[in-house]
C-alpha cells in the first residue's frame, strides 16, 4: 500500500510539472498574465488617487485620468490581440517585414518633429484618442530587428566589428531622430538593450569596452552640453539645495516616501498630490504609492514587475533550449526593456538617479507605454504558445 501510495504521489507530481519543465511551479504564462493583471489594477487604483486633485485644478472630472487609463488598457488589449492571433512569428522575422517596420518607425519619428511641443519636447503624434509616443514603438521594433540580426549575421557579430558597424547604421538614424525630439531617456534604454542582446549573442568583450567608452563620452557630452540635462544631473547630487526651483520634483518625491514610512498614510490621503508634486499620476506615481501605501505598496509594485521580467526571461530560456534563437533574443530584449524602465523610474523617484521621463511599465499613466507594453506581452505569450509546437528542422527560422 505504501509503495502504491508513493507511486500515485509521484505520478501526480509529474503531472503537475509545467510545460516549462519546472516541477510544481506555475507556468511562465500564468505568472505573466497574473502579474500584468495585478499591475493594471494597481495602476488604475493609484492613477485614480493621484490624479484627482490635478484633474479638478484644470476643470476636468474627478476620474478623467482614471477613465483615460482604463481606455488605454482596453485599446492596448484589443491591439495586442491582433499580432497574437494573426501575425505569424516566421513572417515577423522576415527581412522585408523588419525593414518595413523600421521605415514606418523612422517616418513616424520624423512626423513628430512637426507636431505641437508638449513640455518642451516633440515626442507625440495626436491620434485623437491618445497622443502616441513613437519612441515606445521604436523600442519594440529595435528588439525584433536586433534579435533577427544577431542570428542572421551571427558570424559577423562574433568575429570582428562588422556586426556592430552594420547595426550602428540603423541605431544611428534612430539616435539622431530621438535626440531631435529630444528623448534622451528612451535612447539610453534602446542602446542599452542593443548592447545586452549583442552581449548574449557572443560579441567579443573588447568591442564592449571600446564602444562603452565611446558611448560614455558621448553621454557625458550630451548631458554637459545641454543646459536642462546638466541642471537635472547637478540637482540630483543634492536634492534639497534648491527645493523651490531645480530640485522641486525630486525633493517632493523624497518627502512623499518619507511620509509613507512602512505602511503608508492610507489610500487617498497623500499630501504631495495636492499640487505639490507636479503631474504625480505620470512619472512620479511610485512616489505617491510610497506615501499612501508605504514600503509595503512599493515592494508590491516592484515584486510584480520582477515577476513579469522573470516570466519574460523564463520564456527566453525555454526558447533557447529549443535552439529558437530569434524568439529567445526577442523575449530577452523585452525583459531588458522592462528591467531598464523599472529600475530607472524607481531610482528616479527615490533620488538614486536624475529625474527622467520614463514610465514604470504597466503602472504609470500613459497610453503609448501601456499599448506597446501589452503588445510586448502578446509577443511573449505567442512565443510561449508556439515554441513547443515548432519542429526541430524549422527552429533555425525562429
Amino acid at each position: 500500500m505504501a509503495l502504491s501510495f508513493f507511486s500515485r504521489s509521484n505520478s501526480n507530481a509529474t503531472a503537475k510539472a509545467t510545460s516549462d519543465g519546472v516541477l510544481s511551479l506555475p507556468s511562465s504564462r500564468a505568472i505573466l498574465l497574473a502579474s500584468v493583471g495585478c499591475m493594471m489594477v494597481l495602476s488604475l487604483l493609484m492613477v485614480a488617487s493621484a490624479s484627482i486633485p490635478f484633474a479638478l485644478s484644470r476643470g476636468m472630472t474627478e476620474l478623467y485620468f482614471f477613465n483615460n487609463q482604463l481606455l488605454y488598457m482596453a485599446i492596448g488589449l484589443a491591439v495586442a490581440f491582433v499580432p497574437y492571433k494573426f501575425v505569424p512569428l516566421k513572417t515577423l522575422y522576415q527581412t522585408g517585414t523588419q525593414f518595413f517596420l523600421l521605415l514606418v518607425t523612422a517616418v513616424l519619428l520624423i512626423a513628430t518633429l512637426f507636431g505641437t511641443p508638449i513640455n518642451g519636447s516633440k515626442r507625440w503624434l495626436n491620434l485623437g484618442v491618445l497622443n502616441f509616443q513613437v519612441a515606445e514603438l521604436a523600442k519594440l521594433v529595435v528588439i525584433v530587428f536586433v534579435a533577427d540580426f544577431v542570428v542572421r549575421r551571427s558570424f559577423e557579430v562574433r568575429n570582428g566589428w562588422d556586426g556592430f558597424l552594420r547595426i550602428s547604421l540603423v541605431i544611428g538614424l534612430l539616435t539622431f531622430l530621438l535626440l531631435l525630439q529630444p528623448d534622451f531617456g528612451s535612447l539610453v534604454v534602446i542602446v542599452g538593450t542593443v548592447f545586452a542582446i549583442f552581449y548574449i549573442a557572443g560579441a567579443p568583450y573588447k568591442q564592449f569596452i571600446a564602444l562603452g567608452a565611446v558611448v560614455g563620452v558621448l553621454g557625458v557630452l550630451a548631458v554637459t552640453l545641454v543646459q536642462y540635462r546638466l541642471t537635472r544631473a547637478l540637482s540630483f547630487l543634492d536634492p534639497f539645495d534648491d527645493i523651490q526651483d531645480t530640485d522641486y520634483q525630486l525633493a517632493r518625491s523624497l518627502i512623499a516616501f518619507g511620509r509613507g514610512e512602512f505602511t503608508g498614510v492610507g489610500y487617498g490621503e497623500s499630501v504631495q498630490k495636492l499640487s505639490h508634486l507636479p503631474e504625480a499620476h505620470t512619472d512620479f506615481l511610485l512616489a505617491i504609492t510610497g506615501e499612501e501605501l508605504g514600503f509595503v505598496g512599493v515592494t508590491m509594485v516592484l515584486l510584480l514587475e520582477a515577476l513579469i521580467i522573470g516570466s519574460a526571461m523564463r520564456i527566453s530560456y525555454n526558447a533557447l533550449k529549443r535552439r529558437q534563437m530569434r524568439m529567445s533574443y526577442t523575449a530577452f530584449g523585452i525583459g531588458i526593456i522592462f528591467i531598464a524602465q523599472t529600475i530607472i523610474n524607481a531610482a528616479m523617484n527615490m533620488g538614486a538617479m536624475p529625474t527622467k521621463g520614463l514610465t514604470m511599465p504597466f503602472f504609470s499613466y500613459g497610453g503609448s507605454s501601456m499599448l506597446i507594453s501589452l503588445i510586448m506581452v502578446a509577443l511573449l505569450l505567442k512565443i510561449y504558445k508556439e515554441s513547443p509546437e515548432i519542429e526541430k528542422s524549422q527552429c533555425r527560422h525562429y
